[in-house]
């Protein structure tokens, strides 16, 4: 217990120090990042319509309706996922294992492991939490490997092998799988991201004949050069799901 109250001590005075230095950048950026964030929730809250109308799922469990009149948090409720905007107040993106600041806490409902995506792809998951910031591990790092799938629904795995911010690759995809340059990849069913968030685009391929796999090189539809804003999302049924996982495991 001690020494997870050092890690949410240490957070909070990280956090203190980032958020006055990236509160100078904020204001001269101002109205570029309010433009930004709203261009996002539009495009949101568009998606959302969309799911809304196709949608056949009446349980009221699982189902929760959008209220577009509550704004005040810039909350965005729907079926098994709540996606809360932050500010992202620090980043980093040299190191083998990139971590980034946000402007939310324990007091905002932000939890370890939610996951963490930008208004274009995936960014990272939450690490440390304390009372008015948490610390999110960026994808670029070694220990993070993100379930995908491609366009012709093959799954593999996303890592980062340090070749750039830019660059992700994706790995264990069977060679004889077609696949072209520009194809989209998403997230799969089987990632703590939601489902169908995009990762990025392909660029090249690589053959790796002795494991008769392919290995798959993309470009990051995030911008972790300029990372302004991002969606912190609870899932609402991740821990109904992890217990009757590890129930069925001890049978």
């Amino acid at each position: 217990m001690q020494g997870n109250d050092i890690v949410s001590s240490a957070n909070t005075i990280a956090g203190i120090v980032y958020k006055k230095q990236s509160d100078v950048v904020y204001y001269f950026g101002l109205r570029k990042m309010n433009d930004s964030l709203l261009s996002e929730n539009a495009l949101l809250r568009k998606k959302i319509d969309q799911f809304r109308s196709i949608d056949t799922l009446n349980d009221s469990m699982v189902h929760i309706n959008l209220n577009p009149e509550d704004t005040s948090k810039h909350i965005i409720k729907y079926a098994d996922y709540l996606y809360q905007t932050a500010r992202v107040i620090n980043n980093s993106t040299n190191a083998s294992d990139n971590y980034i600041t946000i402007n939310r806490g324990s007091k905002d409902g932000i939890g370890k492991n939610m996951a963490v995506i930008s208004g274009t792809g995936i960014v990272g998951r939450v690490e440390h939490v304390s009372a008015h910031f948490a610390s999110v591990l960026s994808v670029l790092s070694a220990k993070l490997k993100v379930s995908a799938r491609l366009k012709n629904g093959t799954n593999g795995f996303v890592i980062w092998d340090e070749k750039g911010p830019d660059i992700l690759t994706m790995i264990d995809v069977p060679q004889q799988d077609t696949v072209k340059k520009g194809d989209s990849i998403f997230t799969n069913s089987f990632s703590y991201f939601p489902p169908g968030v995009l990762i990025g685009t392909i660029i090249k391929t690589d053959d790796d004949k002795k494991k008769g796999l392919k290995v798959i090189f993309i470009r990051s539809s995030t911008n972790f050069h300029n990372l302004q804003y991002v969606y912190v999302v609870d899932n609402k049924m991740a821990l109904e799901k992890k217990q009757l996982e590890d129930s069925t495991g001890k049978k």
